[in-house]
């Protein structure tokens, strides 16, 4: 996956790079193309091959976080017909591996995400539901500094991607393969806006970690702010 250059982004990203009294927020918004590279051709290839799939084979996806009461497990089930389980979306082979694959970029060389499984993401069921979601967690964490920063943010993405236009999903893994279930991580989220016809994907992902616990190691420690900053805003 390219990591397509956005000057809009980069000015973003160093605004959400927040310290507040109760948290320190990180947050980036990044462009990705889908045109697959030399590279990328032989991992598809790969990771197809592994499986013994085709690239349009549907895998099952999990429900979405609106949705109460359902395991991973229970809706990985549900694709195969079981009465019990409750009826879930389905991503092709192929779209999980660009989201497999931005996953990798974004957080290369800390993670590696080649074995994550199609019922660690979701549909997203709303454009609406998804950008209310990431602009309560940082309302309600940053404020004053998110209120100001918020229709910058939404119009950057909308004309990257075309929001109305894609198809959004999350990653939600569990703890142990979770870039951000580290010690003292407060909230997080991670939303892939992917568009087919412009074949481009954005990736929003932002944590907000409890103060106390110190980013000197793992993931996103290039994100985090220097201690000797001005808080001010």
């Amino acid at each position: 996956m390219k990591l397509l250059e956005s000057t809009r982004f980069e000015a973003i990203n160093n605004a959400l790079c927040i310290k507040t009294g109760d948290s320190k927020i990180i947050g980036r918004i990044e462009s990705y193309s889908c045109k697959m590279a030399g590279n990328d051709k032989q991992l598809y290839k790969r990771f197809n091959a592994e499986q013994g799939v085709t690239p349009h084979d549907l895998q099952a996806l999990s429900p979405p976080q609106t949705s109460l009461g359902t395991s991973p497990a229970q809706s990985y089930f549900s694709i195969s017909g079981d009465e019990d389980g409750p009826l879930c979306d389905t991503i092709s082979r192929k779209t999980l591996f660009y989201l497999i694959a931005t996953l990798n970029s974004a957080f290369h060389p800390d993670y590696d995400f080649s074995d994550a499984k199609s019922h660690e993401f979701s549909k997203e069921p709303s454009l609406q539901w998804v950008m209310n979601s990431v602009d309560s967690n940082l309302s309600a964490t940053a404020g004053d500094h998110y209120r100001t920063l918020r229709s910058a943010l939404w119009a950057a993405v909308e004309d990257e991607i075309s929001m109305s236009e894609c198809d959004i999903y999350s990653y939600n893994p569990d703890l142990a393969s979770d870039p951000f279930g580290e010690d003292g991580c407060l909230w997080s989220f991670n939303y892939f806006f992917y568009n087919k016809k412009l074949k481009r994907i954005v990736f929003v992902t932002c944590r907000a970690i409890n103060p106390l616990y110190s980013l000197d190691s793992g993931v996103g420690s290039d994100f985090a702010m220097d201690e000797d900053e001005d808080d001010s805003y």
